[in-house]
């Protein structure tokens, strides 16, 4: 059974839930991730969700998204996560939003509300989509991409225009994004 970590507003755990019943109308503050995965094309990555996902389903989003199990490690459950969705192996996985958040409301009314750190890393591989997880999977290029979803001209996961906005800001070429301070993650995501 999967589990999540419960946190409380300053990052801190404050205990695990079923992640088959965490999400809900009133979903409590739990610890997830994102990762954003790069070509040497400068191509991103771009999945569209399980057509049976209990969030958001069918929509198009970031790479992969998931929840680090209990004591998990935040790059040990990205690499772990990006193989079992996606046939992944990745290199240069690196931190670059470290205190992201978002609360974000489905229209049935289910609620994601996460500490989402977000990660950053470059793969040769082809996907290879696991079908419970990924209903479908693009490369497409970074700077149009961003473009479009900043411009509201694309339809993406609510996180994921958040996300896009901040790394933004980091600048135009993920290779050259500044790594993240591990420091700044929820206390939670530090394990030893």
């Amino acid at each position: 059974m999967e589990q999540v970590v419960l946190l409380d507003e300053s990052g801190q755990a404050i205990g695990v839930e079923d992640k088959a019943i965490v999400h809900h109308q009133d979903t409590p503050l739990h610890l997830a991730f994102s990762c954003y995965v790069f070509n040497d094309r400068g191509e991103f990555l771009l999945t569209q969700r399980a057509h049976h996902k209990r969030t958001f389903p069918s929509v198009w989003t970031n790479t992969c998204c998931g929840h680090p199990a209990p004591e998990e490690d935040m790059k040990a459950a990205i690499t772990r996560r990006l193989g079992e969705e996606l046939g992944l192996t990745v290199r240069g996985l690196e931190l670059v939003l470290p205190g992201f958040q978002y609360r974000a409301t489905m229209p049935n009314g289910v609620v994601e509300n996460e500490k989402c750190p977000v990660f950053v890393a470059f793969t040769e591989n082809t996907p290879q989509p696991n079908p419970d997880e990924v209903a479908g999977t693009r490369w497409v290029g970074w700077k149009e991409f961003s473009a479009k979803v900043l411009a509201d001209e694309t339809e993406v996961s609510p996180w994921c225009v958040l996300q896009i906005r901040q790394l933004a800001e980091l600048g135009p070429e993920p290779t050259q994004w500044p790594k993240g301070a591990a420091a700044d993650l929820p206390p939670a995501a530090h394990v030893s």
